[in-house]
Formats: structure tokens, sequence, C-alpha cells
């Protein structure tokens, strides 16, 4: 009879998800070769083999494809099988990962914790800051429970089968300038076109928000903007438009209340929004997950959160 272990088979499915032993291993925190050791006692378990050669690396073959697809089914039963007894067990229990985009992780999730750190001392919450398009793996596989996206407007996130995608925040977007921006002291809306001229920042390249900066200034501008800077980091944003070195197109929950520094103005041609996203997987969620989601639209709420 064979007996299997359900850790050696989410090492199975990391394995297929993230296709080397170097990922699985950086994703889990462990080194490739315990990856590969736990991989091996897996064979041992079943009593074939699940791994080919494949040039330098491993690869799976039929057997291990087979497995993996099994494996599916026994981890989320197992975690169905948790959800249960946590329900019957009277005092909401379990284990959270959350992770969000930067102004997601400082503005919503830091408060969702500090609530659910008062109102349930029995669930553990673990926080990290996260791009949406790192966290889908982790996502599908359990690793993550709650990731915190962002999506623009012409600019949506595909939605991969598995996944649930909800609204929880709609936001316009405005320009910052350098206090001393000629552009800075009318006080008026500010209309892309007149920034052809400047020097931009934006996130890194292949984010949502980079997307959303050169598209905007290509539609409504007619210009490829000067994007000399890129950081995932609103504050690095901010520092540079402090210094006079960029302009910047950022959401309200990434700017500070009040800085002398910058001038924020609205953009001349309204409607330009962004919105926040809260992506789960497409299952019935823990009870610890349900009361941290609970938290987070509370925290939201101050913002204009639909929850």
């Amino acid at each position: 009879m064979v007996t299997l272990d359900l850790r050696r088979l989410r090492f199975l499915r990391e394995f297929e998800e993230r296709g080397t032993l170097a990922a699985v291993a950086a994703a889990l925190g462990y080194s490739p070769s315990t990856v590969s050791q736990q991989l091996g006692l897996l064979e041992k378990d079943v009593g074939i083999r699940l791994l080919e050669k494949a040039g330098r690396g491993v690869r799976l073959n039929d057997a291990g494809r087979l497995l993996a697809q099994h494996a599916r089914v026994l981890l989320a039963a197992a975690e169905a099988a948790e959800t249960d007894l946590a329900a019957l067990g009277g005092a909401i229990r379990g284990t959270v990962r959350a992770g969000g985009l930067q102004s997601a992780a400082r503005r919503l999730l830091v408060p969702a914790l500090a609530r659910v750190r008062g109102e349930h001392p029995h669930v553990r919450v673990e926080i990290f800051e996260l791009e949406l398009e790192q966290a889908l793996p982790g996502l599908r596989l359990g690793a993550v429970d709650l990731v915190i996206g962002d999506e623009y407007d012409g600019h949506p996130r595909p939605r991969p089968a598995g996944m649930r995608f909800t609204v929880l925040l709609e936001e316009p977007l405005r320009i910052v300038l350098p206090v001393a921006h000629p552009l800075a002291g009318a006080g008026g809306p500010v209309a892309i076109g007149a920034l052809r001229a400047d020097v931009w920042t934006a996130s890194a390249e292949g984010t949502g928000h980079h997307a959303m900066v050169v598209g905007t200034c290509r539609a409504l501008g007619g210009y490829e903007p000067d994007l000399r800077h890129r950081s995932s980091d609103s504050d690095v944003q901010l520092e540079l438009v402090r210094a006079g070195a960029a302009v910047a197109l950022l959401p309200p929950l990434a700017l500070p209340a009040d800085d002398p520094a910058i001038a924020v103005r609205d953009l001349a041609a309204p409607g330009l929004r962004r919105r926040l996203v809260v992506v789960t997987r497409d299952t019935p969620p823990a009870p610890a997950l349900t009361a941290f989601l609970t938290a987070v639209n509370r925290a939201a709420a101050p913002y204009g959160g639909t929850g």
C-alpha cells in the first residue's frame, strides 16, 4: 500500500508549477538539495520514478505529472478538512498569509492585522510585500491565502481560472509635481499633454503601473514619456518628485496626507482610476481568512472601499 506524505506532495505541486528545483527552493525557503531530497523520498514512497533528466536539470515524467494532478485534489481536500474542523472549534484559529503592493500593505493589510490581533488572538497573520504577478503561483498552491493587487483603466488584469477577484477600492489617479513646478502654483487640473517635457517616474517595467503611465502619456498626451526612474516603492517615486527630478501619476492611497514639497493635482481628463482587487483561491475560505477579509474591508472603508 502506498502512503502519501502531503508535505512531499506539496513539493511536487510546487515543482509542477515553478519548473525548477531552484525556483521551488526560493519559494519555500529551502535549499535546492533539500527539495531534491524530498522529491526523491516521494519517489521511494510511491515506488516509481517521477522525474527525468532534461538538459542540466530535471522535469516531471508521465508518472510525475499524473501524481501532481492527484496532489492538487488531495491538498485541496486537506485544506477543506482544516477549514471544516476550524469552524467546529469555537474560537477562530489558523494562519493567514497575506501579500500586497506597498501602498496596500501599509494602509490596508497592517491595519487589518492590528484589528484581527485584537478580535481574534488565535489567528496568526503573516504579511509581505508582493506584486500580484509574483503571488499567483503561491496562491494557486496554497502557500499564499490573499493578495491585494491593482489594475488601471485600460489595463485590466487577466482572471486566471481557480482565482476569485473582488474589487476592494476604486480611487482616482492624481498628478504629483514638485512644489516648484510651473504648473504647481495654479492649483487647477493638469493636462497630461502639458507634461511632455518632464521627466517621469513609475513602477518597474512589467507592472500595471508602468504600463498605465506609458499608456496614459501616449493616449492623452500623444507622446512617449521620458521615463528615467523606475521603482515599485511609491516612497521612492515621491522622493524623486520632492527632489524636483520627476513628475508622477499616483493614487491617493500612495500619497502622504500633507507634504509641502509636493503639489497634488487632478487630471484635466477625468475618469482615470485605479482599482485595488483582493485575490483569493476560488474555494470556501477558512474562518481565519474570512475574519481577515472582513478586517481588510473595514480598513478600506475610510478610502471609499466597496466592501
